[in-house]
């Protein structure tokens, strides 16, 4: 039977496509064997037996009021835990490899061989919450909304795929333009289903207010706090509660997340029991705010999460529009006067590692002198790019760390003299008598303790910086109209850098309302080896352009690079049960189960530990 459903399948896939490969159950980036085979039970980094029951509740990682639930569009804050949680995708990113997928609404894949189509086969035990069965068309309908009232980043993504075709209920397809991105097939697998039924009634562009979207995830939406918290439910029948990606996940009865403006409160909440885990973001938070006996004795616990985790590459960006920001001079003596080695010592407990590259902690990160292959990628370029691409690795300024740059200010008094300013009285001018002043905008009060040295320093020299704080919902208008002169920001890193790439540099999306795009950013040799990165037909090739990208970005000294901590700073009350092989990606809570509902100490844990093993 097996041989002929597969004869079958193949002489349909031909009818409607000239070249066919076989259906698969995991895509990876290069055609490389996955790390789970077609027959595995789950991941390795779950508890298979894990127990069903209790809550967990955790502080969201943004900052402020969601004032609706959807996280798909760029308006205002939605939820991010509806993705995943309420609305399953068509398949699954792996925690312990760099980009791989596998199957979930999609019971299998099939990418033809000149990689111009992609075939879901989707799973026929897939349904809605109100138990309508998950079709072809809502996959079409699906990415037709994200791609009309979604979030820019969509149309971005997914500029490349030429049309969707619903062969039937259970099967549709995606044709492309062409074959330039690797990573477009297995972006386009991590895609949610919405239902067509129920959203054609309902207004997606504003993310849908508060009302409960009907999903087809493990959980549905249960109480809301409009704009404080979200509470799921975890749905005991949930279709896919079975399949190898699910199994030991998802445990909790009700997950929580809690809503913050200030994330100070979020940490005194937290110490007083008001919920369980929280994501810091704060080195002095991390390392001396949950000082107290439950720290002591272990009811709180505090761990260094996914050591190998990509972390967010996070910096101080200028606003390339503005006049003052357009001469790299000028950058790269603003970048010399941030003490990243006093702030780090005196304010962060130095607990932070110097960001040196757009793709931190990660093999793409170009640390080295560039290899003849880089340096082939990057000759033609000679002229546009600095010259110091072609011989020499990028390493971010660097102090003492006893807060006095004497000598890096003299240096800086150099560059901005040969930009073109000079002193006059307490200030730096330029030939028109313009003062070299400028703001930088934030919504974090916690933010100024680390911009407050910077701005004394700039001070010093004749530099004027203000430090514009404005509240979360002004602060992201101000965003998307790209109306600042400094922010703070990070951009994602990923394993297997693709599309996403043109939205944070890519000149297209410069001054697209909603694109990652913060530093107004239109340069034709980035474009160029974004396009090198996304069309790059090995592994090798792609780490190749991206070397040669990050070394453009870093020498043009778009941004004052901050820093990222070795792993993922978390707190939690210790009350959970954690997978003895973690992923290696992420720290996953949804792995997690509840073994107490209250705080074990370390004694205690351990004691009930040793019982469930005997």
């Amino acid at each position: 039977m097996r041989s002929v459903f597969l004869l079958i399948s193949c002489a349909l896939a031909l009818a409607a496509a000239p070249v066919v490969a076989a259906s698969l159950h995991a895509l990876t980036v290069y055609g490389e064997a996955p790390k789970y085979s077609a027959q595995f039970r789950h991941f390795d980094y779950v508890n298979p037996d894990a127990p069903k029951g209790g809550s967990l509740r955790r502080a969201a990682m943004d900052i402020g009021q969601f004032d609706h639930l959807m996280p798909y569009i760029d308006k205002g804050i939605g939820v991010s835990q509806v993705d995943g949680l309420v609305y399953a995708p068509l398949a699954v990113r792996s925690l312990d490899e760099p980009y791989t997928v596998y199957g979930l609404v999609a019971a299998g894949m099939e990418l033809s061989d000149d990689r111009l189509s992609l075939r879901f086969f989707l799973n026929p035990r897939a349904r809605f919450a109100d138990g309508s069965p998950i079709t072809g068309e809502d996959v079409r309908y699906t990415f037709d909304l994200l791609m009309t009232q979604g979030s820019l980043r969509y149309r971005a993504q997914f500029a490349d795929v030429s049309q969707v075709v619903v062969e039937d209920d259970r099967r549709v397809r995606f044709d492309f333009k062409n074959r330039d991105s690797r990573t477009l097939p297995l972006d386009l697998a991590a895609l949610p289903v919405f239902p067509k039924h129920w959203w054609q009634s309902r207004d997606f562009a504003n993310g849908g207010g508060f009302e409960p979207p009907l999903g087809s995830g493990p959980y549905r939406v249960g109480k809301v706090d409009n704009g404080r918290s979200l509470t799921f439910e975890r749905n005991p029948d949930w279709w896919g509660k079975d399949l190898p990606v699910a199994k030991g996940m998802f445990n909790f009865d009700h997950f929580s997340v809690e809503y913050f403006a200030d994330i100070d409160v979020a940490r005194q909440v937290l110490r007083g029991g008001g919920f369980d885990y929280n994501r810091e973001f704060s080195a002095t938070g991390y390392t001396i705010g949950y000082a107290g006996p439950a720290l002591e004795d272990g009811r709180l616990q505090r761990a260094q999460l996914a050591p190998k985790g990509l972390q967010p590459a996070q910096g101080y960006v200028f606003n390339l529009s503005r006049p003052v920001f357009q001469d790299r001079r000028v950058r790269q003596a603003l970048a010399m006067l941030w003490d990243f080695e006093w702030s780090n010592r005196q304010l962060m407990r130095n607990l932070y590692i110097r960001q040196q590259s757009y793709f931190s902690n990660s093999p793409l990160a170009a640390t080295a002198r560039p290899t003849p292959a880089e340096l082939a990628i990057l000759e033609p370029l000679r002229g546009q790019v600095p010259t110091e691409v072609f011989d020499q690795p990028f390493q971010a300024p660097r102090t003492d760390g006893s807060g006095f740059i004497r000598d890096k200010q003299l240096q800086a008094l150099q560059l901005l003299a040969e930009a073109g300013w000079h002193p006059v009285g307490d200030h730096l001018v330029n030939a028109n008598g313009q003062a070299l002043s400028f703001s930088f905008l934030e919504a974090q009060a916690s933010l100024e303790r680390l911009l407050l040295p910077y701005k004394r320093t700039l001070a010093q020299i004749g530099i004027d910086m203000q430090i514009r704080r404005i509240d979360p919902s002004q602060y992201l208008n101000r965003l998307m109209a790209r109306d600042y002169d400094m922010i703070v920001t990070g951009y994602p890193v990923s394993a297997s850098p693709g599309l996403e790439l043109y939205n944070y540099f890519g000149s297209a999306a410069a001054t697209d309302t909603g694109s990652g795009n913060y530093m107004v950013l239109r340069d034709p040799a980035v474009d160029r080896l974004i396009d090198g990165v996304v069309k790059a037909d090995s592994f090798q090739a792609m780490m190749n352009h991206a070397h040669a990208l990050d070394r453009v970005l870093q020498w043009n000294h778009y941004w004052i690079p901050n820093y990222y901590p070795p792993g993922t700073s978390t707190v939690w009350w210790n009350r959970f049960g954690i997978p003895k092989v973690q992923a290696a990606y992420d720290e996953a809570p949804e792995t997690w189960w509840e073994i107490s509902p209250t705080p074990l100490t370390t004694a205690q844990m351990a004691e009930r530990n040793a019982g469930a093993a005997r």
